[in-house]
């Protein structure tokens, strides 16, 4: 029986090496098409792109493009023009004008949030700029005007509140100051509502010292709305109910000669005579202090 040659010592070093690059090869191949699966260049197959720069149009002709978006009341559109001259333009007088309108237009489409976070950025880039007071008065009419029944969460009356209010500090002399006042009344009677909304619960429920601390935050944070009326009435009903008959006389003499003329000391008179009491202020009461602490005493 023949036997197979056998190999010398450099012919088998060369065969070993010719046989680990074949080896080595397979992986190799397999990776680079591996590689080309994970290109990005190549999910497209053999369509080419052209690069180039695209310019902006001219800041003037964005501008006059947001202005007749604005009269056509197509606002989202005019926002888009007014905000990309804000970030088309930066440190320009365009930059300004761009996100005074880009505001604006977010809050006549009623993006309010948005309109918020354009006014927010604006302040924050040009707080004395002679746009600025306007520009608060948009971020302040932008809660307002998201401000639900009493119901509800009263946080969005509450922030307009604080806005309009730092609007008057700030800018005394501003042509929305009237308004911005106007608008705070509204929102903190808001606000005393949900308050007596509250108080009222507790006191159906009677839980009249809960009931009690809603009617007193009525008094000292929103006394010159209509709802301190109510609120000394209800007192008066809360403290008879508690057996504390000085402090309901002088929650209905408070009412009495603050409203003498209010159905709500008619009906705290009446609850008083009931129990065979009048009204009788207690200067020493906390009623009567904070109303004359307020210069209504």
């Amino acid at each position: 029986m023949l036997s197979s040659p056998r190999l010398s010592g450099p012919a088998r070093s060369c065969l070993t090496a010719l046989t680990a690059l074949v080896v080595l090869s397979v992986p190799v191949a397999a990776r680079a098409d591996f590689m080309d699966t994970i290109n990005p260049m190549n999910w497209f197959g053999k369509e080419k792109y052209e690069t180039k720069i695209i310019n902006d149009p001219p800041a003037d002709q964005l501008y006059t493009k947001g202005l007749a978006d604005l009269k056509k009341r197509e606002y989202e559109s005019a926002a888009k023009s007014f905000s990309t001259l804000e970030k088309a333009y930066p440190y320009s007088q365009y930059q300004r004008k761009g996100l005074v309108m880009t505001t604006f237009s977010q809050y006549q489409d009623a993006k309010y949030d948005d309109a918020i976070g354009s006014a927010k950025r604006y302040l924050g880039l040009y707080p004395n700029s002679v746009d600025s007071p306007y520009v608060q008065y948009l971020e302040a009419m932008s809660f307002y005007n998201q401000i639900p029944d009493i119901a509800h969460d009263q946080d969005r009356s509450e922030k307009s509140v604080a806005l309009f209010q730092e609007l008057i500090t700030k800018y005394p002399k501003s042509e929305y100051v009237d308004d911005a006042r106007y608008k705070i009344q509204v929102a903190r009677d808001q606000l005393a509502g949900k308050e007596m909304s509250v108080g009222r619960y507790y006191l159906d429920r009677h839980e009249y010292t809960a009931a009690v601390n809603r009617f007193r935050t009525v008094l000292a944070k929103y006394q010159t709305t209509r709802h301190s009326e109510e609120a000394l009435e209800r007192l008066t009903e809360a403290y008879l109910a508690m057996g504390l008959p000085q402090e309901a006389q002088t929650a209905a003499a408070v009412l009495g000669h603050n409203y003498p003329d209010s159905p709500w000391y008619q009906d705290a008179f009446a609850k008083l005579k009931g129990q065979n009491l009048a009204p009788s202020e207690d200067k020493g009461s906390w009623i009567s202090q904070t109303f004359h602490k307020m210069g209504m005493g």
